[in-house]
């Protein structure tokens, strides 16, 4: 399988019409540490592309670099406009929505305040909180309970309900799984699957390669700032790069 394989499954000559999102040379730097390296990204709309890779690799320089907080070269769109000619307020307020590796809860605050807040610029409070409810019905048990007081998977639902609450076009998921016990893991998965029946975009940054490829339309490999690796899950899954190093040999 070719490395050149575009994600979306097109070349990377293509038009980017289709694509919910398209990076095009992206390159992060912090100071003189090239963080991010030559990258071309697309994500169709409706698809569920995951960037996998070790811990280091990049992954969540480049969800914030989507999500408006860095400085770049080369460029990024969003639905066609400039990441960096938009603030981030913006950009939530069009609809993308970024899921932090670090949950960002207020863990003095209840389950459902934390989710009242993810609606603060777009979507229907009342609406929107019975769907995350329905999808994570353990929230739902402890709508009056601290964030702080919560389990690690349970905070990890909250996050990503909260950010539910949004009404995401597109939803940035930055290592939803780290740390997760199997059975949280399944909620989580169960999760993911509704969001993509909902006609949601997601970005999925995800160490756990297995979980990545039981979920994405298109993975893509970060290794040291650069992507070396482009296709399906079936593609990759015979990718004998892919299968000794991150899938147990």
């Amino acid at each position: 399988m070719s490395a050149d394989t575009a994600v979306d499954g097109k070349t990377a000559a293509s038009d980017d019409e289709d694509a919910a999102l398209a990076a095009e040379d992206l390159q992060v730097s912090y100071g003189k540490v090239a963080a991010l390296r030559g990258i071309d990204l697309r994500v169709g709309e409706g698809d569920i592309v995951s960037v996998i890779g070790p811990n280091g690799a990049g992954k969540t320089t480049l969800a914030e670099t989507i999500s408006g907080f860095h400085d770049y070269e080369g460029s990024v769109q969003y639905r066609g406009t400039e990441v960096g000619t938009r603030s981030t307020s913006d950009l939530v307020s069009e609809g993308l929505i970024h899921c932090t590796e670090e949950r960002d809860l207020f863990g003095h605050m209840s389950v459902a305040d934390n989710l009242s807040l993810g609606a603060f610029r777009r979507g229907n409070v009342d609406e929107r909180r019975e769907f995350v409810y329905d999808l994570f019905p353990a929230l739902a048990e402890r709508e009056d309970q601290h964030a702080r007081t919560m389990s690690g998977g349970e905070q990890q639902m909250l996050a990503i309900g909260r950010a539910l609450m949004s009404s995401p076009d597109f939803l940035i998921l930055d290592e939803p799984t780290l740390g997760l016990a199997p059975v949280i893991l399944e909620d989580i998965s169960d999760g993911l699957e509704r969001i993509r029946e909902a006609g949601v975009t997601v970005l999925l940054c995800e160490q756990n390669v297995t979980f990545a490829m039981d979920h994405a339309d298109r993975i893509a490999l970060l290794e040291n700032g650069e992507l070396v690796r482009k296709g399906t899950p079936t593609e990759l899954r015979d990718d004998d790069y892919i299968h000794d190093v991150y899938l147990g040999g």
